[in-house]
């Protein structure tokens, strides 16, 4: 009896894990999650706009939050290269409150959205992909809020759309000065095999230097789950083959030599302890330590911009909106008003 007990239980198990093997693959480090987050839960429910795009069909996943009293204004959010539209929900809840609509697309090749492997990636690309989606929900006129990566692009599109975006706000935004003209170029397959080297260990360490100054707190442990979670997938190829992909879009698509012809007024937010470069561990030691130079490149930047104000947060890095959210909120409360 014994021996059939433990076969029964054996088949039991087996029946279980195969019954949570769709898109889950149970890992000891933890979860691991597939290219399309299809078991990562957002804050918010998640839409997806179907799109015909250099010949392929894509889906386009976006959240849309309503106030209970509405102001009229829409706000949309921009993620960063390392994130996705889930960790706007602090600043997509306290605006909200204030009345606005807030519109959070994950990009093509981020978060839940598609991630096409043979795609020419843009920021003109993903610009124009944005604006279909505003035309899809009837959003005339916008102000765009850009993080990280997302500051590229919200530079982007408030150039190729100068009547709808009303304003801009750039938080932390990469790409005020141009890596190519100092850092050797790395292959798109240079880079991918750096991708498949990552993990849970890599991720933080590379965020806790870069982005908060060296130090790592308990709660910034969240803003590297999914990251990590995709390096335990089997799908985890396709992420990083599509994350060398848009790395190269950023190398090589500097946005900062047209700041002069935004005509949006525009806030910089910049924490003072952010230190992100791209490619800055292949640069030459003669001026790796002067990448990355946020409180002069904040400060250059807001000189380039025709209607640029400038908020320093001393005590935050790249993601000010973790580090000091108060003191971020109220500025971009300010601006938007």
């Amino acid at each position: 009896m014994k021996m059939k007990t433990r076969l029964w239980f054996l088949l039991f198990v087996l029946s279980l894990a195969g019954a949570g093997c769709t898109h889950t693959e149970i890992s000891p480090q933890g979860p691991a999650y597939d290219a399309e987050l299809s078991n990562f839960e957002y804050p918010r429910p998640v839409h997806f706009l179907e799109l015909s795009s250099q010949g392929q069909r894509l889906r386009m996943a976006f959240m849309l939050a309503e106030p209970a009293k509405a102001n009229g204004r829409t706000v949309l959010l921009l993620h960063g290269k390392n994130f996705s539209g889930h960790y706007w929900e602090p600043t997509t809840a306290a605006l909200v409150a204030k009345g606005y609509r807030v519109l959070v697309p994950d990009q093509i090749g981020f978060g839940k959205s598609s991630k096409p492997g043979s795609y020419q990636y843009s920021f003109h690309q993903l610009a124009a992909l944005t604006e279909q989606l505003m035309n899809h929900l009837k959003i005339d006129k916008i102000s765009v809020v850009g993080h990280s990566m997302g500051g590229m692009l919200a530079t982007r599109m408030a150039l190729m759309y100068p009547t709808r975006v009303e304003k801009l706000a750039l938080v932390n935004p990469i790409g005020l000065e141009d890596w190519k003209t100092v850092v050797p170029y790395a292959t798109v397959d240079e880079v991918y095999a750096g991708e498949l080297k990552a993990d849970e260990a890599s991720i933080r360490e590379y965020q806790k230097n870069s982005y908060f100054g060296g130090q790592w707190k308990p709660e910034y442990e969240k803003h590297i789950d999914v990251l990590a979670g995709w390096t335990r997938h089997p799908d985890y190829p396709k992420v990083a083959w599509v994350a060398a992909l848009t790395s190269d879009m950023i190398f090589t698509q500097p946005v900062l030599y047209e700041f002069s012809n935004i005509r949006a007024p525009t806030l910089l937010i910049i924490g003072q302890r952010d230190r992100t470069a791209l490619g800055k561990a292949r640069a030459p030691a003669s001026v790796r330590s002067s990448l990355g130079n946020y409180p002069e490149l904040g400060r250059k930047t807001a000189r380039a911009i025709p209607k640029a104000s400038l908020v320093e947060i001393r005590e935050a890095g790249h993601m000010p909106q973790v580090e000091q959210f108060s003191v971020y909120m109220d500025a971009l409360s300010h601006f938007l008003e």
